[in-house]
């Protein structure tokens, strides 16, 4: 598939219709930022588009039909905080436990943090209420 086939594929609305994914429900890719390592602004936007990015297209080959809904209900994205590494890596642990898509954003060091440094975790899309159970409990960015 070309560059311009994929950025189609990826944007374009479903023209069947909205896919149906038996009872998924409404769907969203949910961003978990490293709060303790107090990025910039700029540094956390670019980190957080890395990981919806990085998801999207891991989903779109392990996953076409949970992506194509994703992308027919607009491409929700939600980006939480938290205050500790090990809390994010849990989180990550028991959605891919539970068979979800994640993502990790490791950082290269070039900027304001040091190379290795979890940025952010990234999980799904997927089905907003399987989403809720694990990150509910977190706060908006």
């Amino acid at each position: 598939m070309g560059l311009r086939a994929w950025l189609h594929r990826m944007t374009a609305p479903n023209s069947m219709g909205v896919v149906k994914v038996g009872d998924i429900g409404e769907t969203k890719l949910v961003c978990i930022i490293n709060q303790s390592l107090k990025m910039g602004k700029g540094k956390l936007a670019a980190q957080v588009g890395h990981a919806s990015v990085s998801a999207s297209m891991k989903l779109l080959s392990k996953d076409p039909e949970i992506f194509e809904l994703w992308t027919a209900q607009g491409q929700r994205k939600v980006v939480l905080k938290s205050q500790s590494v090990d809390e994010i890596k849990e989180i990550l642990k028991k959605a891919e436990s539970a068979g979800l898509n994640i993502i990790k954003i490791h950082d290269a060091g070039r900027t304001q943090i040091p190379a290795g440094s979890l940025t952010v975790g990234a999980i799904g899309p997927a089905g907003e209420a399987e989403l809720d159970e694990l990150t509910g409990h977190l706060k908006l960015l």
